[in-house]
């Protein structure tokens, strides 16, 4: 099995909350903090911290602002962030033995 390499996971993505994150911001434009918490079903602080550490890696931009006095937080993918999750992916189905997502 040639493509076996452990070594190539990368353990910045490979959380399972934080691949999540990258997994449903690779499928959408963007997602608010809500949104993802939701769909995630984790807590506000639990998911802050994977955030955080997703944009330490810029693997993500996160936005706050204000939006009829409210705050709205918005986090999306960086180019950084989609090219790592498509090596991670590679790497993933490498050591699972899968056939190559890029077909």
């Amino acid at each position: 099995m040639p493509d076996f390499d452990i070594d190539k996971i990368n353990e910045v993505i490979h959380g399972r909350l934080r691949m999540g994150v990258m997994a449903y911001l690779a499928n959408a434009e963007s997602a608010s903090f809500t949104e993802l918490k939701d769909v995630l079903g984790v807590t506000q602080g639990n998911l802050s911290v994977q955030l955080r550490k997703l944009e330490e890696a810029d693997y993500v931009a996160v936005d706050k602002r204000i939006v009829g006095r409210k705050p709205l937080t918005t986090v999306r993918l960086t180019k950084t962030g989609r090219k790592a999750f498509s090596i991670y992916l590679e790497a993933l189905t490498g050591v699972l033995g899968l056939p190559s997502p890029k077909g």
